[in-house]
Parts: C-alpha cells; sequence; structure tokens
C-alpha cells in the first residue's frame, strides 16, 4: 500500500455544511424541550459521523469563516452585501459545534483576512504536495476549480440520496470544461448570486460555458469579442472590468497564511 492511498485528509467547510444541515430540517426543526432548534448541530453531527464512520479519514479538520472582513471586500466592498443576516439559530448553534468538534478532538482552523475556501484550497495545495488524498467536504460548486488527480470534492448525502465525489472528469462533465481550473473563468462570467460577484450581465450557465469551452479563458475571449455577434458581443465589450474582477473574486486563493500540521490532523 503506498503512502497516498493511507493518508487521507478530510477538510470540512464548516458554515457551509451548518446551513445546509439547517436547511434540511427546515420543514420539520428538532427543537428541545426548552425551545432551542438544535437542527444544525443534529444535522451536522450526522454529517460528521458518516464520514468518519465510511470514509475513515486518516486526518480531519474543520475549516471555519472569521466575521472580519476577507480580502475580496477590500477588493470589493459590495462583496456579499446582498446576503440575508444568518439565522439566529444558526448563530446560537455554532458554539454547541465548536465543543463537538472539540470533544471529538477534531481541529478547527480559522484564519482572519481569509475564507475558509482559501484555507481549504491552500491546505488541499500542501496536503497534495506532502502525499495525501485531499477530499475538500461542501456542497459549494465554487471548489470544482481546485480538484485535481489527488484532491477531490465530497458532497455529504442529503435526503435519502447517496454522498456525491467529484474528481477531474465530474468537474469537466459538469461545466463542460477541459480542466477545473476553468471553472473561476465560467463564474467570471456567470457570477455568483450568494456572493455578489457582478459577472457579465444577462451571461447565465450555459451561456458561459458555451464561451469557455470555445475560448478557454476570459482573457482569450477578450481577445475575440470581434467573433461574437448581437447584443452577447456587447455585454462582453462593455464589461471587460468588471468580468475581471470577478474572475479575481471567484479565484479561490491557495497561498493563505495558514500550515499544515500533519501530527493535528490526525
Amino acid at each position: 500500500m503506498t503512502n497516498s492511498q493511507t493518508r487521507k485528509l478530510f477538510l470540512l467547510d464548516a458554515y457551509a455544511l451548518i446551513f445546509r444541515a439547517y436547511y434540511a430540517f427546515i420543514k420539520n426543526p428538532r427543537v428541545t424541550s426548552k425551545g432551542m432548534n438544535t437542527s444544525a448541530v443534529f444535522g451536522f453531527l450526522l454529517t460528521l459521523r458518516e464520514v468518519l464512520q465510511k470514509q475513515k479519514p486518516t486526518h480531519i479538520a474543520v475549516v471555519f469563516d472569521t466575521p472580519g472582513p476577507t480580502f475580496r471586500h477590500e477588493m470589493y466592498k459590495e462583496y456579499k452585501a446582498t446576503r440575508d443576516e444568518t439565522p439566529e439559530d444558526i448563530k446560537a448553534s455554532v458554539p454547541y459545534i465548536r465543543r463537538l468538534l472539540d470533544a471529538y478532538k477534531i481541529p478547527v482552523i480559522e484564519c482572519p483576512g481569509y475564507e475558509a475556501d482559501d484555507v481549504i484550497g491552500t491546505l488541499a495545495r500542501k496536503a497534495s504536495e506532502a502525499g495525501f488524498t485531499t477530499y475538500m467536504m461542501t456542497p459549494d460548486k465554487d471548489f470544482a476549480q481546485l480538484v485535481t488527480d489527488t484532491v477531490f470534492m465530497y458532497k455529504p448525502s442529503r435526503a435519502g440520496n447517496e454522498s456525491v465525489q467529484w474528481g477531474i472528469d465530474e468537474v469537466k462533465r459538469e461545466f463542460s470544461v477541459d480542466k477545473p481550473i476553468q471553472v473561476i473563468d465560467i463564474l467570471a462570467l456567470m457570477g455568483d448570486t450568494a456572493d455578489n460577484i457582478p459577472g457579465a450581465p444577462g451571461v447565465g450557465p450555459k451561456t458561459a460555458m458555451k464561451l469557455i469551452s470555445e475560448y478557454g479563458t476570459v482573457e482569450e475571449l477578450f481577445r475575440n469579442t470581434d467573433r461574437l455577434k448581437g447584443k452577447l458581443k456587447e455585454i462582453i465589450e462593455n464589461n471587460i472590468p468588471q468580468i475581471e474582477l470577478s474572475k479575481k473574486l471567484a479565484t479561490i486563493d491557495i497561498n493563505a497564511p495558514v500550515e499544515l500540521v500533519e501530527n493535528d490532523l490526525v
């Protein structure tokens, strides 16, 4: 058995999984006799147990976003500005989830000024260089840009459906791209309403995928706008700075200031 087969790191995107757990029970919330909604805690624990029992990671960490602004807010002050306030029930659940992780002796990692995506991306890169197979556990499609032959996306099971793993082939198929890194260019064109990334107005996923499968990158698309027609030509040519900004915002930083301390993650 080779080293890479024995070393299996799971990196959990805490808030994405907490929100997902909370909303999975939204029609039938789990409430204690004292009236506390424990859906997020319960759902997160189910997901965690499933991974520990079925996937048997050798190494694991849970990555949280920090409350302050990130470098993306400095780049674009409207970043994530359209998001709804986090439900109070979720805010109340987080300390319990942290205590749960403490009881499991699972490390929590966070890095001020950077998002969980950047921390996971950086740790996944470092783990790859150290010979791990890494699973980024999140329902967030943005992570597809980070997939390599040793870094996978892992979406936990939900509502009776099996868990889903994405490798390079799945990302290529899902986004109609030649390589996962091109997911960034697709996001740059279509934008992201959840993060308030503007993209190109009126360009949806289908058009974005078609353009990137044809031109490869937004930069190459800009060099070839003379080949576009009508309204689409106008949209792309009039929004080049906005698309360039969107690409920067959609790019997960794989050089965040976090260290991979292997012994802490066992």
